[in-house]
């Protein structure tokens, strides 16, 4: 699997297939030009770029994911924390709450969070 990166124009592509899939490659293309104002070729060489980062699939001509959105971000997020704090989570929220506070309820799930996967 290639880099799984994506650009703001990417993202913003990306989104619209997540939204709507499975999405046929030609109603892609029409809510990509309505929505970002692209060409079809903007939007099919777009397409093969993720599908190539192994994000999506075109199979016949119908267009669907490999990985959820959710799982996409939660792979960013895992790759942000290694890379930044050698994947040590707790120095992450410390960096994070050292200039924003956390409120009551944002601590209550961290805490069940915590204690969800303290049990397992």
């Amino acid at each position: 699997m290639a880099e799984l990166t994506l650009g703001t124009g990417e993202a913003r592509f990306a989104d619209i297939i997540w939204e709507n899939e499975p999405i046929t490659a030609s109603q892609l293309v029409k809510n990509s030009e309505n929505e970002l104002k692209w060409k079809k070729t903007t939007s099919y060489t777009v397409l093969k770029r993720l599908c190539e980062k192994g994000i999506f699939q075109n199979v016949n001509g119908v267009v669907t994911s490999l990985i959820s959105k959710k799982e996409f971000f939660s792979l960013q997020s895992e790759k942000f924390v290694e890379e930044t704090f050698g994947g040590s989570l707790p120095a992450f929220v410390a960096a994070f709450t050292s200039r924003k506070s956390l409120s009551a309820k944002e601590v209550k799930e961290l805490r069940e969070l915590i204690d969800k996967y303290g049990e397992e």
